[in-house]
Protein backbone atom coordinates (compact mmCIF):
# COMPACT_ATOMS: atom_id res chain seq x y z
CA UNK A 1 0.00 0.00 0.00
CA UNK A 2 1.33 3.42 -0.95
CA UNK A 3 0.08 6.33 1.09
CA UNK A 4 0.58 10.05 0.98
CA UNK A 5 0.18 12.60 3.71
CA UNK A 6 -2.18 15.56 3.50
CA UNK A 7 0.47 18.08 4.53
CA UNK A 8 -1.77 21.11 4.46
CA UNK A 9 -4.10 19.47 6.97
CA UNK A 10 -1.16 18.19 9.02
CA UNK A 11 0.70 21.50 9.26
CA UNK A 12 -2.46 23.46 9.96
CA UNK A 13 -3.47 21.03 12.67
CA UNK A 14 -0.13 20.88 14.51
CA UNK A 15 0.31 24.63 14.23
CA UNK A 16 -2.89 24.98 16.21
CA UNK A 17 -2.47 22.09 18.66
CA UNK A 18 1.28 22.19 19.31
CA UNK A 19 2.59 25.63 18.29
CA UNK A 20 -0.18 27.90 19.61
CA UNK A 21 -1.13 28.86 16.06
CA UNK A 22 2.23 30.52 15.42
CA UNK A 23 4.59 28.06 13.75
CA UNK A 24 7.86 29.78 12.84
CA UNK A 25 10.05 29.08 9.79
CA UNK A 26 12.45 26.63 11.44
CA UNK A 27 9.76 24.30 12.83
CA UNK A 28 7.82 24.50 9.55
CA UNK A 29 10.87 23.59 7.48
CA UNK A 30 12.00 20.96 9.96
CA UNK A 31 8.64 19.20 9.98
CA UNK A 32 8.65 19.07 6.19
CA UNK A 33 12.13 17.54 6.14
CA UNK A 34 11.13 14.97 8.73
CA UNK A 35 8.06 14.06 6.70
CA UNK A 36 10.14 13.89 3.53
CA UNK A 37 12.43 11.33 5.17
CA UNK A 38 9.50 9.23 6.36
CA UNK A 39 7.81 9.27 2.97
CA UNK A 40 11.06 8.41 1.16
CA UNK A 41 12.08 5.57 3.48
CA UNK A 42 9.23 4.29 5.68
CA UNK A 43 5.94 5.08 4.04
CA UNK A 44 4.55 1.57 4.46
CA UNK A 45 5.25 1.47 8.20
CA UNK A 46 2.95 2.28 11.13
CA UNK A 47 2.14 6.00 11.12
CA UNK A 48 1.98 5.86 14.91
CA UNK A 49 5.76 5.43 14.82
CA UNK A 50 6.00 8.67 12.86
CA UNK A 51 3.79 10.40 15.41
CA UNK A 52 6.03 9.27 18.25
CA UNK A 53 9.23 10.23 16.41
CA UNK A 54 7.82 13.71 15.83
CA UNK A 55 6.77 13.95 19.48
CA UNK A 56 10.28 12.98 20.55
CA UNK A 57 11.82 15.65 18.35
CA UNK A 58 9.29 18.19 19.58
CA UNK A 59 10.50 17.60 23.13
CA UNK A 60 14.23 17.07 22.56
CA UNK A 61 14.82 20.23 20.50
CA UNK A 62 12.29 22.42 22.31
CA UNK A 63 9.84 22.67 19.37
CA UNK A 64 12.51 23.99 16.97
CA UNK A 65 12.31 20.80 14.86
CA UNK A 66 15.98 21.20 13.85
CA UNK A 67 19.09 19.30 15.01
CA UNK A 68 20.74 21.10 17.92
CA UNK A 69 23.58 20.90 20.40
CA UNK A 70 22.57 19.85 23.89
CA UNK A 71 22.01 22.86 26.09
CA UNK A 72 25.05 23.64 28.25
CA UNK A 73 28.67 24.72 28.05
CA UNK A 74 31.91 22.76 28.08
CA UNK A 75 32.14 22.89 31.87
CA UNK A 76 28.67 21.35 32.14
CA UNK A 77 29.45 18.60 29.61
CA UNK A 78 32.70 17.80 31.46
CA UNK A 79 30.89 17.48 34.78
CA UNK A 80 28.07 15.38 33.36
CA UNK A 81 29.86 13.03 30.97
CA UNK A 82 33.64 13.00 31.41
CA UNK A 83 35.45 10.19 33.19
CA UNK A 84 37.04 12.83 35.43
CA UNK A 85 33.78 14.67 35.95
CA UNK A 86 31.12 14.28 38.64
CA UNK A 87 29.55 11.11 37.25
CA UNK A 88 32.30 8.64 36.26
CA UNK A 89 29.82 5.75 36.23
CA UNK A 90 27.74 7.54 33.58
CA UNK A 91 30.92 8.25 31.60
CA UNK A 92 31.77 4.55 31.64
CA UNK A 93 28.28 3.62 30.48
CA UNK A 94 28.59 6.10 27.59
CA UNK A 95 31.99 4.72 26.60
CA UNK A 96 33.76 7.97 27.47
CA UNK A 97 37.19 6.51 28.15
CA UNK A 98 39.44 9.50 27.47
CA UNK A 99 39.70 12.86 29.19
CA UNK A 100 37.72 15.36 27.14
CA UNK A 101 35.21 12.81 25.82
CA UNK A 102 32.46 14.41 27.88
CA UNK A 103 32.79 17.65 25.95
CA UNK A 104 33.60 16.09 22.60
CA UNK A 105 30.68 13.68 22.65
CA UNK A 106 27.99 15.82 24.26
CA UNK A 107 24.43 15.51 22.95
CA UNK A 108 23.77 16.48 19.35
CA UNK A 109 21.05 16.05 16.76
CA UNK A 110 17.34 15.39 17.08
CA UNK A 111 17.71 12.88 19.93
CA UNK A 112 20.85 14.24 21.61
CA UNK A 113 23.24 11.44 20.62
CA UNK A 114 25.68 11.29 23.56
CA UNK A 115 28.90 9.44 24.39
CA UNK A 116 31.82 7.93 22.51
CA UNK A 117 30.12 4.53 22.29
CA UNK A 118 27.09 5.95 20.49
CA UNK A 119 29.16 8.12 18.17
CA UNK A 120 31.36 5.14 17.32
CA UNK A 121 28.34 2.93 16.69
CA UNK A 122 26.66 5.44 14.38
CA UNK A 123 29.89 6.27 12.61
CA UNK A 124 30.20 2.57 11.78
CA UNK A 125 26.57 2.27 10.73
CA UNK A 126 26.72 5.31 8.45
CA UNK A 127 30.33 4.72 7.36
CA UNK A 128 31.42 8.21 8.37
CA UNK A 129 33.95 9.48 10.91
CA UNK A 130 32.15 10.84 13.98
CA UNK A 131 34.94 10.35 16.52
CA UNK A 132 38.38 11.54 15.41
CA UNK A 133 37.82 15.21 16.27
CA UNK A 134 35.27 17.63 17.70
CA UNK A 135 34.53 18.77 14.13
CA UNK A 136 33.83 15.20 13.09
CA UNK A 137 31.48 14.72 16.04
CA UNK A 138 29.65 17.85 14.86
CA UNK A 139 28.59 15.91 11.76
CA UNK A 140 25.82 14.52 13.98
CA UNK A 141 24.25 17.96 13.62
CA UNK A 142 24.05 17.72 9.83
CA UNK A 143 20.45 17.24 8.73
CA UNK A 144 20.97 14.09 6.66
CA UNK A 145 22.97 12.43 9.44
CA UNK A 146 20.61 13.54 12.21
CA UNK A 147 17.62 12.22 10.29
CA UNK A 148 19.10 8.75 9.87
CA UNK A 149 20.17 8.55 13.51
CA UNK A 150 16.70 9.64 14.65
CA UNK A 151 14.49 7.38 12.55
CA UNK A 152 16.69 4.32 12.16
CA UNK A 153 17.87 4.46 15.76
CA UNK A 154 14.35 4.59 17.19
CA UNK A 155 13.19 1.79 14.93
CA UNK A 156 16.20 -0.46 15.53
CA UNK A 157 16.55 0.27 19.24
CA UNK A 158 20.15 1.46 19.13
CA UNK A 159 19.90 4.03 21.94
CA UNK A 160 18.63 1.96 24.87
CA UNK A 161 17.98 -1.49 23.44
CA UNK A 162 14.25 -0.74 23.21
CA UNK A 163 12.63 0.03 19.85
CA UNK A 164 9.35 1.54 18.71
CA UNK A 165 7.81 -1.81 17.87
CA UNK A 166 8.26 -2.90 21.50
CA UNK A 167 5.57 -0.40 22.48
CA UNK A 168 3.57 0.42 19.35
CA UNK A 169 2.53 -2.60 17.30
CA UNK A 170 -0.79 -4.04 16.15
CA UNK A 171 -3.35 -3.11 18.82
CA UNK A 172 -0.70 -2.13 21.37
CA UNK A 173 -0.17 1.61 21.73
CA UNK A 174 1.91 2.39 24.81
CA UNK A 175 2.78 6.05 24.28
CA UNK A 176 4.34 6.51 27.72
CA UNK A 177 6.34 3.30 27.60
CA UNK A 178 7.76 4.30 24.21
CA UNK A 179 9.87 6.95 25.94
CA UNK A 180 12.18 4.07 26.92
CA UNK A 181 13.35 3.99 23.29
CA UNK A 182 15.34 7.19 23.95
CA UNK A 183 15.51 8.14 27.62
CA UNK A 184 13.91 5.95 30.25
CA UNK A 185 10.77 7.53 31.68
CA UNK A 186 11.93 11.14 31.41
CA UNK A 187 8.89 13.33 30.64
CA UNK A 188 7.11 10.24 29.30
CA UNK A 189 3.61 11.49 30.06
CA UNK A 190 4.20 14.88 28.45
CA UNK A 191 5.71 13.40 25.29
CA UNK A 192 2.77 11.00 25.07
CA UNK A 193 0.43 13.99 24.80
CA UNK A 194 2.51 15.34 21.93
CA UNK A 195 2.37 11.98 20.16
CA UNK A 196 -1.41 11.86 20.36
CA UNK A 197 -1.67 15.35 18.86
CA UNK A 198 0.73 14.50 16.05
CA UNK A 199 -1.21 11.32 15.32
CA UNK A 200 -4.47 13.28 15.19
CA UNK A 201 -2.90 15.49 12.52
CA UNK A 202 -1.65 12.63 10.35
CA UNK A 203 -4.18 12.14 7.57
CA UNK A 204 -3.06 9.63 4.95
CA UNK A 205 -4.63 8.66 1.66
CA UNK A 206 -4.24 5.30 -0.05
CA UNK A 207 -2.78 6.08 -3.47
CA UNK A 208 -3.89 2.74 -4.86
CA UNK A 209 -7.52 3.55 -4.05
CA UNK A 210 -7.09 7.05 -5.39
CA UNK A 211 -5.68 5.78 -8.68
CA UNK A 212 -8.51 3.36 -9.23
CA UNK A 213 -11.10 6.11 -8.97
CA UNK A 214 -9.47 8.52 -11.42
Amino acid sequence: MFRKLDRVFFLTSVSSSLFEGDMQTNPFNGLNVLLDYWEANHLSKDERWLAYVLATVHHEVNRGMQPINEYGDDAYFFRMYDKEGCRPEIARRLGNTEKGDGVKFHGRGFVQLTGRANYTDWGNRLKIDLTSSHANADKALEMNVALMILFEGMMAGTFTGRKLSDFIVNVRQDWEGARQVVNGNDQAELIATYAEKYLDALSFQDLNSELTTV
